[in-house]
């Protein structure tokens, strides 16, 4: 009666799935050295704009991630100033602001960079001057109490 037990255990098609199995584990740890070995890191950028949001693909040395070579590289590829630049931002709503922001990111994330407001941004343009909005109220001073 033991022979049949031990059939029943271990029957040849277990032994199969078994083995397969074990090699499963292996195989995603082989699919990832590849994407780690990466040399760049590819990025989209933009500038931050209303009227065009087009993102260029800048490429990051692995080796040298830094948020001054980021700054450095994007700002050359689309051909502005880096002191023209006040924030880098994640799309869609977070602040890089150190190196280790820099290396959390992933390949293809997009990042736009904003630009420093000079005095003929829509913002001023709409906003009224002190000058312009009176500060107190003139009828006011001719109430009597």
């Amino acid at each position: 009666m033991a022979e049949p037990q031990l059939d029943v255990k271990k029957p040849s098609g277990e032994h199969k799935q078994g083995d397969s199995n074990q090699q499963l584990p292996t195989d995603p740890g082989d699919n990832a050295k590849p994407a780690d070995t990466c040399p760049e890191l590819v990025l989209k950028v933009r500038i931050q704009s209303h009227k065009e949001n087009d993102f260029i693909e800048v490429e990051l040395d692995r080796q040298e991630l830094s948020y001054q070579n980021l700054l450095q590289v994007s700002c050359y590829e689309l051909g502005i100033n880096p002191e023209q630049v006040e924030k880098i931002r994640k799309l869609p709503n977070t602040l890089l602001r150190k190196d280790k922001d820099i290396l959390r990111l992933q390949d293809f994330q997009e990042v736009e960079l904003i630009l420093m407001k000079n005095g003929s941004s829509e913002l001023t343009e709409y906003t009224p001057s002190l000058l312009e909005k009176p500060c107190y109220n003139s009828n006011a001073t001719k109430m009597t109490y």
